[in-house]
C-alpha cells in the first residue's frame, strides 16, 4: 500500500513545525511516521498532571489533536490547509507517570473532511484514551 501523505513528511519536519507551541510546552515528542499513521508521546509529569496526580484529561487532547491535525494537513491536497471541525475523547485508565503515546490513522480522507482516530496508550500497552477528529479540507486563503 502506498504511503498516504501528500507533501514531505518526517519526525524532524513536525518537530520543527512544533516549536514553541502547546504540544512543545508539555514535551510532546513526534516518534514515528508510517505508510498511513503518526505517532507521538506526552510524558505524565508536572507540566501535564491535573491535581489529583494523574494526566489530565485536556493533555490527552492536546496529543490526540496534535497527532489528527498533523495527519490531515499532510494528507490534504496541494493548496489545501485543514482546521478542526470536532474532537471527542474518551478516557479509558488513569495514568501517573511515564508516558501516554498515541497513534492517528485516517478513517475518512475525503474532499472536503476528514476523520482521524487517534489511540493513546500507556507504557504498558494498555489503552488509556480514543479520540476522534474531524477535520474540514478548506483551500489555502490567498
Amino acid at each position: 500500500m502506498p504511503a498516504i501523505w501528500t507533501r514531505p513528511l518526517t519526525v524532524e519536519i513536525l518537530h520543527d513545525r512544533h516549536v514553541g507551541t502547546a504540544g512543545a510546552h508539555l514535551g510532546l515528542e513526534f516518534l514515528d511516521i508510517g505508510d498511513d499513521f503518526i505517532r507521538a508521546r506526552v510524558p505524565v509529569d508536572h507540566r501535564t498532571r491535573q491535581p489529583y496526580g494523574i494526566l489530565h484529561g485536556g493533555v490527552s487532547v492536546v496529543l490526540a489533536e496534535t497527532l489528527g491535525s498533523c495527519g490531515a494537513a499532510h494528507t490534504a491536497p496541494p493548496g489545501c490547509r485543514v482546521v478542526g471541525l470536532d474532537i471527542n475523547a474518551n478516557h479509558i485508565r488513569a495514568v501517573s507517570d511515564g508516558w501516554v503515546t498515541g497513534i492517528a490513522r485516517p478513517v475518512h480522507i475525503g474532499r472536503s473532511t476528514q476523520v482521524w482516530a487517534i489511540e493513546l496508550n500507556d507504557d504498558q500497552g494498555r489503552l488509556t484514551c480514543v479520540s476522534r477528529i474531524t477535520m474540514a479540507v478548506l483551500a489555502a486563503p490567498g
